[in-house]
């Protein structure tokens, strides 16, 4: 039986996923001055690798594409411990 069989049945279980393109540092009142449609720059650009954290542990790896002018990840790697 694959790995994919054996969990089969917790297909339907919500995880949270969280992709860290890059880390940055406000001051409070920046924080309190953001309003929605703000947009934070990166350092970070197509092609760089990054972290995917599935429930708050770090498992996979990817990098950063654009498809039709949008950020998405490829997932490159997955964590085996």
């Amino acid at each position: 039986m694959t790995p994919q069989e054996e969990i089969a049945s917790l297909g339907e279980i919500p995880v949270e996923i969280e992709v860290e393109l890059d880390r940055r540092t406000l001051r409070t009142r920046e924080v309190l001055e953001l309003e929605v449609g703000t947009v934070l720059g990166t350092s970070r650009s197509a092609g760089e690798n990054i972290d995917i954290y599935v429930g708050g542990v770090l498992c996979a790896s990817g990098e950063i594409v654009v498809i039709e002018n949008a950020l998405g990840v490829r997932i490159t790697d997955f964590r085996e411990d």
